[in-house]
This record gives C-alpha cells, sequence and structure tokens, in this order.
C-alpha cells in the first residue's frame, strides 16, 4: 500500500519499486527453513558502501555468513556486541573485516559530530570514526576484535581492503 508520505519522501517511488521487488521475491521464496547459524561459521564486517556487493566479491550463498555492516566498515561497540552475538549464540568462530579504497570517511573528519551538534542542537554520542589511512584503519580494527573481553574466538581475525577499481581483495598485514 502507499501513502502519500511514502510517495512523496525520498526518491521518488524508490521505496515503492523495493517493496515490489519483495512480492515478487516472496512469490517463490525457498529458503523457509534455513538456518540463522551462518554455514561457514565466518563474521564480516564491511563498509556499507554501495559498490562493494559481498556476495559478488567473495562468492557467496544465503545462509554462508553473517555481514556487519556500517559506515567505514570500522569496528565499533556495536560491532562487538554483534559480534560476541554471532559468536557466543550462532556459532562463528572467524571474523573477516573488508574496508575499500575510496572510501568516504577518509574525506570527512571528527568535525562531523560538531557540525551535526550546531545543525541539531545536540552533539551525537558516537564517534565518527574517520580515517585518513585505510590500512591503518584494518589494522586498528582487527586489534579492537582480538582484544576484545567479550568474543570467544579472536584467533581467525584477518583484514583486507578491496579496491573499487579492480574488485580486488589486499590482505592487511597486522604487524
Amino acid at each position: 500500500m502507499t501513502t502519500s508520505a511514502s510517495a512523496s519522501s525520498g526518491s521518488e517511488g524508490t521505496i515503492d519499486r523495493l517493496v515490489e521487488a519483495n512480492e515478487r521475491y516472496a512469490s517463490s521464496f525457498a529458503h523457509a527453513d534455513m538456518d540463522s547459524k551462518p554455514a561457514l561459521k565466518v563474521a564480516v564486517v564491511a563498509c556499507m558502501d554501495a559498490r562493494v556487493d559481498l556476495t559478488a566479491v567473495l562468492g557467496l550463498e544465503l545462509g554462508d555468513i553473517h555481514t556487519l555492516r556500517n559506515a567505514g566498515g570500522v569496528v565499533t561497540d556495536d560491532v562487538i556486541r554483534s559480534l560476541a552475538i554471532s559468536q557466543r549464540a550462532l556459532g562463528t568462530r572467524s571474523v573477516m573485516l573488508i574496508h575499500h579504497s575510496s572510501c568516504g570517511m577518509q574525506t570527512i573528519t571528527e568535525d562531523f559530530r560538531h557540525e551535526l551538534e550546531l545543525e541539531v542542537g545536540q552533539r551525537p554520542v558516537w564517534p565518527v570514526e574517520a580515517f585518513k589511512d585505510v590500512d591503518q584503519d584494518v589494522r586498528q580494527s582487527m586489534e579492537r576484535v582480538r582484544t576484545s573481553p567479550f568474543l570467544l574466538h579472536t584467533d581467525d581475525v584477518r583484514g583486507f581492503v578491496y579496491d573499487v577499481k579492480t574488485g580486488r581483495l589486499r590482505e592487511i598485514d597486522p604487524a
């Protein structure tokens, strides 16, 4: 059902098209019995950038992994929360971190919080987690996972940078 508010907000009709696509998907849905535990026992933390299609990049099928995405793919407190649940309740054992080249988080600064405060009259409680050096930010994220007391499995943590121009992953040495 389309309301005037939904039709007039955002990109005209985009959400309506997505809902229609869901109707087509649901009409032949064949995964009702799929387990919520990922088959590969891997949780992937990646940037939310629309150019990063994890299913294609990693050759995945539905149900293979847990996917956690945010701006920059950085390991925040909320990512640790989700990883703890993924490991402790749903059996994942490995963590793969994927940042990417030409990330928008490299173009902003922590001043973004101050700008928001001026605009809305309230300072966000969360850090922006902007970065200049993508490799170093992957290392920082790996370290946050490896040292978290809330995670059971911190021995198989690997970090990568996805090149948005070539489609290739480049592994980052944690040292």
